[in-house]
């Protein structure tokens, strides 16, 4: 098996994080998970480097959205119509959140106030899953091991 250094594995989690924010299939949930088992002292880099890999790539999809012409209709359009600026905080909702950057491009939101909102998100989906993967390495799986003797 080889061996993943720190660095590489930060390097793999942003490539993760941005690509799991396009249009494309990604986990990089499994990723950081997989890097925090390994390194757990990385907890804080692992959180910071997937918040921004993955609003990077939101602001990618928000890009690709601003090429097209403006659009009127659809699901994440009519979500945007009624819940506004504030609902780019659920854009990383898997696949829907996709759709949320696209169509923000699409209906030409404020650059700035979308970046900020997108990483707000982003950050709080990687506290999330960072925190509940520590908690559970340092509290569920001790008593898996007790009880069940693995």
């Amino acid at each position: 098996m080889f061996e993943l250094s720190p660095e590489s594995g930060l390097w793999g989690l942003f490539a993760s994080a941005f690509i799991s924010a396009t249009l494309l299939p990604g986990s990089s949930e499994i990723v950081m998970v997989g890097l925090l088992t390994k390194y757990p002292e990385l907890l804080w880099s692992a959180i910071a480097v997937a918040t921004i890999g993955n609003t990077c790539g939101g602001v990618t999809s928000y890009w690709l959205g601003r090429l097209f012409p403006k659009k009127t209709e659809g699901k994440a359009i009519e979500w945007l119509k009624k819940y506004g600026l504030w609902s780019l905080l659920f854009s990383w909702v898997p696949l829907f959140g996709d759709a949320l950057c696209v169509a923000a491009g699409w209906m030409r939101f404020n650059f700035w106030a979308c970046m900020a909102l997108f990483a707000v998100g982003k950050l709080f989906r990687y506290l999330l899953v960072a925190g509940g993967w520590t908690w559970f390495l340092s509290t569920v799986w001790p008593w898996l091991k007790v009880t069940f003797g693995w």
